[in-house]
């Protein structure tokens, strides 16, 4: 009974398989081929990279930093003298010039004492007055005989007495006047006034470590920051050349806050951190830096003068060292080595291997193999030249991504 039914099982297989066969030899052969398996994906079709032009650019060279905020000069504002506070003339936070009048102490007590140093020098200058008249007198009398010479010495002696008891009185008032001047609190610099340490109708005496308020100068400011002691020599030799500039950094460590100028290196190198010290003053017209905040800061020392530049995203490293994909004219590529003198995020200065103009692979190097074909699907020769970053105009702000954003309703626009 199994016998009988394998037997039709396998006369239709084999009549199933024949009919494949004449299928396939009736395709026609350009379908044939297409179903045929390559022999490598993608076959012999171009490798798509992108690719920019190695360009010529001047190049500045930074070196980064961070450093501490500092107020250019900071000042406790203490009274000189006694007494107490009648009035306080300014407000917390404001900006305030050299002898603003700040603050007032009773000044009834040191006025007094100055009337009286007055009225003592008015005194004496009478007296001088009546000693002059006695030596004239006693002088002429000594002449004719009349009177003795003794009392005649006696009255020129009272008269340079009484005139150095009138340079002494010209002390006295000077000094009860200045005491007076005292009673007025004035600012010694210009800067911004801090908060309030007192308040009207409290005594205040010089011996107050508090004060009446401190007072920071923080247009211009100053930043302290370090650098390794291996770049001293570098920034020597460019500080004796001239001013450099040094620049302050946003929280993006890309965008400029400020420019200043380099204005110390310290003296010595911390052993313990192996740094050196250096300060620079930033004008601050914008108050974008504040007193003991942290800040990146890169110091310019040098610009290189027309070199040949590349996107830092073309420069390879291998067991041989850098290199880079040079497209040829043909559209193939060599592996050509380089030698980078520097690079950051954005570019690479390259000394030798390349020529301007010549073509480097940027993206897209997984199946690149010397004498391959590329085909370049995007040119980002852009990429090559300096970015300077910009800050949101009026109605936009930078997101999250770096990119800026439309403030309006209306989205983002491309």
């Amino acid at each position: 009974m199994i016998k009988k039914l394998v037997r039709p099982l396998v006369l239709v297989t084999v009549l199933v398989v024949a009919a494949g066969a004449v299928a396939i030899a009736v395709m026609p052969r350009s379908q044939q081929q297409s179903q045929r398996p390559t022999g490598r994906p993608g076959g012999d079709r171009p490798v798509p990279v992108l690719a920019a032009a190695a360009s010529v650019a001047d190049v500045p060279v930074y070196l980064d930093g961070v450093g501490t905020t500092k107020a250019l000069n900071t000042v406790t504002v203490r009274p000189q003298v006694e007494g107490k506070l009648i009035k306080v003339l300014f407000k917390e936070g404001q900006d305030v010039q050299r002898g603003y009048v700040l603050a007032e102490i009773d000044p009834t007590t040191y006025q007094a004492q100055l009337d009286q140093a007055v009225a003592l020098k008015a005194q004496h200058q009478a007296q001088l007055a009546n000693a002059r008249m006695d030596v004239e007198r006693y002088g002429q009398l000594a002449k004719l005989n009349a009177g003795s010479q003794q009392q005649a010495d006696a009255a020129r002696a009272q008269v340079a007495q009484l005139e150095a008891q009138i340079k002494s009185d010209d002390g006295a008032i000077d000094n009860a006047r200045a005491i007076l001047a005292y009673t007025k609190i004035v600012a010694p610099i210009d800067g911004r006034t801090g908060i309030r340490q007192v308040d009207e109708g409290n005594i205040v005496r010089a011996s107050d470590t508090t004060g009446i308020v401190v007072i920071t100068q923080i247009k211009p400011i100053s930043v302290l920051f370090s650098l390794p002691q291996q770049v001293l020599g570098q920034v020597n030799k460019a500080f004796g050349q001239g001013a450099l500039t040094v620049e302050a950094l946003g929280a993006d460590g890309r965008t400029v806050i400020d420019r200043g100028i380099l204005q110390v290196v310290d003296n010595q190198v911390d052993q313990t951190t192996g740094t050196v010290r250096l300060k620079a003053e930033f004008p601050n017209p914008d108050l974008q830096l504040w007193p003991g905040q942290f800040v990146a800061v890169r110091l310019l020392v040098s610009t290189l003068k027309q070199v040949v530049v590349v996107p830092t995203a073309a420069v390879q490293r291998g067991p041989n060292g850098t290199f880079a994909f040079v497209i040829q004219q043909d559209s193939t590529i060599a592996q050509r080595p380089v030698n980078v003198s520097q690079q950051d995020e954005a570019r690479a200065v390259v000394t030798s291997g390349l020529q301007p103009g010549e073509q480097v692979v940027t993206s897209g190097f997984s199946r690149l193999t010397t004498g391959a074909r590329v085909s370049v699907s995007q040119s980002n020769d852009d990429a090559a030249r300096p970015v300077e970053p910009r800050r949101p105009g009026i109605g936009q702000s930078e997101g999250g991504d770096g990119r800026r954003r439309s403030g309006g309703s209306g989205g983002a626009k491309p």
